[in-house]
């Protein structure tokens, strides 16, 4: 026989409430397997005969999904997925498994195509990474997803997400309110992501401590962000001295994720578009990685597809 050991990171899973009271959940596989489950941390280790540790992993990972969607996990619950699974009617297959980026409080953020995997992908292999294709892809909500799983993990310590604030058709000045009134319509979009992701209660306590900030470009300049998940939306209107100077502002233990369209600059001068000249400039450079969207990636409405699809026809950027 063929004997196994693997190894499942569990990001963001309440590893408490998995192995069960007095670890009740656990002693259930140790007792209707032979295999050796060890968990330290968020890591589940499994050793035995091949055919087994491969059951005990899907297991595993069913046990994870069923909570993290459900809120909960009873004995009758891992008696259930248990016999499902030895059945062989998985919940949810490896592939899906292995493309959920976070487990949110209602439900789970996946990547859900071709294009969103190769995203999760680059995104987890390099410290900068950038998401450029049209709107509907995926690409802010799946970057701040990235960023709470890295701070749920203790990856980094703090989020700051920015967008630089061009005045798109209407002057602030002319807006009513503050500062923070004015531009708070910019930031909107980042709100409703981390909102979707997390307690309201909790999320308003990180943003009160810092530990999650949300501001417009320019407050990035002069700083150095240690121990952080960054990210640049809408970059296509940063202009190139924003965008160099965001990008220098990475410190050490950080990440970052630039994402934008470049069909859609409100910059006054397209030509200076600093996500445009990133392209050309960064490609080819180690720990830099580039992730091109198309309608295929579009996830909203499936009339956005249509909508991108006469668009292009119409500018005469059509396949075929």
């Amino acid at each position: 026989m063929t004997t196994a050991e693997k190894k499942i990171t569990l990001n963001g899973i309440d590893m408490l409430t998995l192995l069960g009271v007095n670890d009740a959940n656990l002693n259930i596989l140790e007792d209707r397997f032979n295999s050796t489950i060890s968990v330290r941390g968020d890591i589940v280790n499994i050793k035995g005969v091949l055919e087994e540790v491969e059951l005990v992993e899907k297991v595993i990972k069913e046990m994870a999904y069923v909570l993290n969607t459900s809120g909960r996990l009873n004995r009758n619950d891992v008696e259930t997925i248990l016999n499902l699974t030895v059945e062989g009617k998985e919940i949810i297959n490896e592939e899906e498994f292995d493309s959920i980026v976070l487990y949110t409080k209602n439900d789970v953020v996946k990547a859900k195509t071709p294009g969103q995997k190769q995203y999760f992908q680059t995104a987890n292999k390099n410290d900068i990474c950038f998401a450029i294709g049209p709107a509907g892809t995926g690409k802010t909500y799946l970057a701040v997803a990235l960023a709470v799983s890295a701070l749920k993990r203790g990856i980094v310590k703090r989020i700051v997400l920015a967008r630089p604030a061009v005045e798109a058709g209407e002057s602030l000045g002319f807006l009513p309110g503050d500062f923070q009134d004015k531009i708070d319509p910019y930031l909107r979009p980042l709100y409703d992501a981390l909102d979707d992701m997390m307690p309201s209660e909790k999320l308003k306590g990180y943003i009160e401590k810092n530990i999650v900030e949300i501001v417009p470009l320019a407050y990035m300049r002069g700083r150095t962000l240690n121990n952080a998940f960054v990210i640049l939306d809408e970059a296509q209107n940063a202009t190139d001295v924003q965008m160099k100077m965001f990008l220098t502002r990475l410190g050490a233990n950080s990440k970052a994720i630039i994402t934008g369209d470049i069909t859609q600059i409100d910059l006054p001068s397209k030509s200076k578009s600093g996500l445009i000249q990133a392209k050309e400039i960064l490609s080819g450079i180690t720990g830099v990685g580039f992730v091109y969207f198309d309608r295929d990636d579009v996830v909203r409405h499936k009339l956005v597809k249509d909508i991108i699809d006469a668009y292009d026809k119409f500018n005469g950027n059509g396949k075929g």
